[in-house]
C-alpha cells in the first residue's frame, strides 16, 4: 500500500468510522486493512478500486475467501447499489469487460433496453420534444440490465456461490451506513424532484421533506429484502418473478410503458470486444451500444502519428491541441453513426486505418479546425458491426490473472427519481440517452441522429468505456474507465496516453489534468489545474475554452512485473485496496 499523506490519513480515519457503522457478516479483514481502505491507491497480488470504501471492502472480503475478480466485482457492484445509488445500481445497467486467466476477453452488455411499446415520438408533447419526460418519471426508464450482466459474468468466471456475493450489500442496506458527502449532495440537489415521488421521499428525505444529510445513518430495509431475494433467486426473481410484476404494475399505473413481458424478454449479451493496436499494445474496448470503444480506438489511431511524449515536455500546447482536435473529430462521428448495432448500421470502417488517417490529416497543428459534420467511412452501408457477430467505474484483478473493468449507471443523479414500492430499487432514466428528436441535446448536451433514435427493444447509445490494455507479453498491463457522461470517453483516453506515452503510473495518470471536447458545443472544457499559459496558447490557436471543476471520475489498475497497482480518483472520495503482498 502506498504511503499516505495527511489528507489520505484523515480520509482513512473517516472510512474507519464509516465501516464501523455497518456490522459486516464477516470479520476476515484485519484492522490495518480497515484503516487503509480509504487510500486512493494500493498494491498487491489482488487489487480493487471503486468509488466507495464499503464496496471496496466487500470486494476484498470476497478475494480473501478465494473468490475471483468477477466474484469481487459482483460484491462491489451490488454494495454500490446500496451506498452509491445516485450513480449506479440494480435498477440500471452496465458494461463488463473481462480478461480471463486463460487469455479470453469477454464483453458483457448489460445496457438497459427500451420497452417493446416504445416509439420514436414518445417524448413529443404537442409535436415538440419534451426532455422532462425522457429524464424524469415513468417513461424515462429502460428495462434494467445490471443483475443479468453480473449473473452472466459469474456463470462464466465466478467461483464462490452467487448467494454469498450479496452479503455485504444486504448488511449495508439492513443495518445502515453513514451518508457520505457525495450522496448527501445528490439528495440535496434533487430534493425537490424526489419530494414528488412518495417512495423515493420516504427513503431519502425526512418526514417534513427535508433531505437526509452527511453523517446520518441510512437504513433501507426494502432494498435489503430485495438483495436477499436476488441472492436466493438470482435473475429469475428479478426478471420473471416478483420484482418484474411490482415494477411493471407501478410504472404502468404511473403512465409508463414497461410490462412484465419486457422484463422477461431481457437478456445480457455477449458482444465481440473491439481489438486495436497502439504503440505495440493491444487495446480491448467495448463495441456498440458503447460509443467509447470505437472512439477511443479512433483517437488513439489518430494520435499515434504524433510525438506526444516529446510534445508534452517541450510543446505542451501542441499536445493538448492535437488531443482536442482528435476528440472533436471522433465526437462528430459519434453524433451521426453510433447506436445499438442490433438496430443501427454502425460502420466497421470507423476504425479502418485509411479512414482514421484521413481524419488525422484534417488536423492543422497551428490552428483549430472547423468540423461541420461527421466523416464518411468506407463501405458505410455494407460492412457493419454485427449484433453478436451520473455512472461509476469499478475494477478488480486477482492473483490468478483475471481482470475486470465494469462501468455501471442509472444515468443522471438518482435515475428517473422513482423507487419501486416495496423494493427499495431506484430506476434508471436511460431513455434520455436515445436521440429523442433530431438535434435535441440530452442531459449531457449530446445530440444524435437516426442511428440512436428510440425504438422498442433497442439499447440506447452509451459513453461507458471499460478498457483493458494487453502488453506485448500477452498479459494485461492496464485497465481503466470512468464516470461522467461523454467525458468518460476522453478521460479514459487520457489515462491511456499518460500511462503508455508519458510513462506515468496509474495513480499519477488518473490524477493528471484533463481536457474534454465533444464537438458540440465547439469548446474545450479544462480542469483549473491546466496552466494559464497553456490556456492562452490554445486560445491563440483558435480554441474556445471553459473551466470545469472536474472532468470525469476514474479508477484503474496496472501491472508492473508481477505486482498489481490499483488507483481511485483523487477528485472524489474513492477507495483502492490490495491483498497478498
Amino acid at each position: 500500500m502506498s504511503s499516505m499523506n495527511r489528507r489520505d490519513f484523515a480520509a482513512s480515519c473517516w472510512a474507519t468510522s464509516l465501516l464501523a457503522s455497518t456490522a459486516f457478516s464477516s470479520q476476515e479483514s484485519p484492522p490495518s486493512f480497515v484503516e487503509r481502505v480509504r487510500s486512493k491507491s494500493a498494491r498487491g497480488s489482488s487489487v480493487v478500486a471503486t468509488v466507495h470504501p464499503l464496496a471496496t471492502h466487500a470486494a476484498i472480503q470476497i478475494l480473501q475467501r478465494g473468490g475471483t475478480a468477477v466474484d469481487a466485482i459482483v460484491a462491489a457492484a451490488t454494495t454500490l447499489s446500496v451506498v452509491d445509488g445516485h450513480n449506479s445500481g440494480i435498477g440500471g445497467g452496465c458494461f463488463l469487460l473481462i480478461h480471463t486467466k486463460e487469455g479470453e476477453v469477454l464483453a458483457i452488455d448489460g445496457r438497459e433496453k427500451a420497452p417493446a411499446a416504445a416509439t420514436h415520438n414518445m417524448f413529443l408533447k404537442d409535436g415538440k420534444p419534451d426532455v422532462r419526460m425522457s429524464q424524469t418519471g415513468p417513461l424515462a426508464c429502460g428495462v434494467p440490465g445490471e443483475i443479468a450482466a453480473l449473473e452472466l459474468a459469474h456463470r462464466r468466471v465466478g467461483k464462490l456461490p452467487w448467494s454469498s456475493l450479496l452479503e455485504s450489500a444486504i448488511d449495508a442496506a439492513e443495518r445502515g451506513y453513514l451518508i457520505g458527502s457525495a450522496t448527501a449532495r445528490a439528495i440535496q440537489d434533487e430534493r425537490e424532484t424526489l419530494r414528488t415521488f412518495p417512495d423515493s421521499a420516504s427513503v431519502l428525505l425526512h418526514a417534513d421533506g427535508s433531505p437526509k444529510v452527511l453523517g446520518e445513518k441510512l437504513i433501507q430495509p426494502d432494498l435489503a429484502e430485495t438483495m436477499r431475494k436476488i441472492a436466493r433467486g438470482g435473475s429469475d426473481w428479478f426478471y420473471r418473478g416478483e420484482f418484474a410484476k411490482r415494477a411493471s404494475d407501478f410504472l404502468l399505473a404511473a403512465g409508463g410503458m414497461i410490462r412484465q413481458s419486457d422484463f422477461a424478454a431481457y437478456e445480457a449479451k455477449l458482444r465481440t470486444p473491439l481489438k486495436t493496436q497502439y504503440r505495440g499494445n493491444t487495446i480491448y474496448g467495448f463495441p456498440p451500444p458503447s460509443s467509447g470503444g470505437i472512439h477511443i480506438a479512433q483517437m488513439l489511431m489518430m494520435l499515434e502519428r504524433f510525438p506526444l511524449k516529446e510534445w508534452f515536455s517541450s510543446r505542451p500546447q501542441d499536445f493538448y491541441h492535437v488531443l482536442a482536435e482528435a476528440m472533436k473529430l471522433a465526437f462528430a462521428d459519434r453524433a451521426y453513426w453510433l447506436g445499438d448495432s442490433d438496430f443501427a448500421k454502425v460502420p466497421k470502417g470507423l476504425i479502418e486505418q485509411a479512414y482514421v488517417r484521413s481524419l488525422a490529416d484534417r488536423i492543422d497543428i497551428d490552428r483549430a479546425t472547423l468540423v461541420p459534420k461527421q466523416g464518411l467511412p468506407p463501405n458505410a452501408e455494407n460492412e457493419l458491426f454485427p449484433d453478436r457477430k451520473h455512472t461509476t467505474h469499478l475494477t478488480a484483478a486477482d492473483a490468478d490473472g483475471n481482470w475486470v473493468a465494469m462501468t455501471a449507471t442509472v444515468n443522471t443523479t438518482w435515475g428517473n427519481k422513482m423507487i419501486v414500492p416495496g423494493t427499495g430499487v431506484m430506476l434508471n432514466n436511460q431513455m434520455d440517452d436515445f436521440s429523442i428528436a433530431p438535434g435535441v441535446p440530452n442531459a449531457f448536451g449530446l445530440i444524435g441522429a437516426d442511428a440512436n433514435r428510440v425504438e422498442g427493444g433497442k439499447r440506447p447509445l452509451s459513453s461507458m468505456s471499460p478498457t483493458i490494455v494487453v502488453g506485448s507479453d500477452g498479459k494485461p498491463r492496464l485497465t481503466c474507465g470512468a464516470a461522467g457522461g461523454p467525458k468518460i470517453i476522453n478521460a479514459t483516453l487520457q489515462i491511456i496516453l499518460h500511462c503508455l506515452d508519458l510513462g506515468k503510473s496509474i495513480e499519477d495518470a488518473i490524477g493528471s489534468t484533463r481536457i474534454h471536447h465533444q464537438w458540440t458545443p465547439d469548446q474545450i472544457l479544462y480542469e483549473p489545474t491546466l496552466e494559464k499559459g497553456l490556456v492562452e496558447s490554445l486560445e491563440q490557436k483558435g480554441h474556445r475554452l471553459k473551466s470545469l471543476r472536474t472532468i470525469a471520475v476514474a479508477q484503474g489498475i496496472e501491472r508492473i512485473d508481477n505486482e498489481l497497482f490499483a488507483s481511485g480518483d483523487p477528485r472524489v472520495d474513492s477507495a483502492a485496496a490490495g491483498i497478498g503482498l
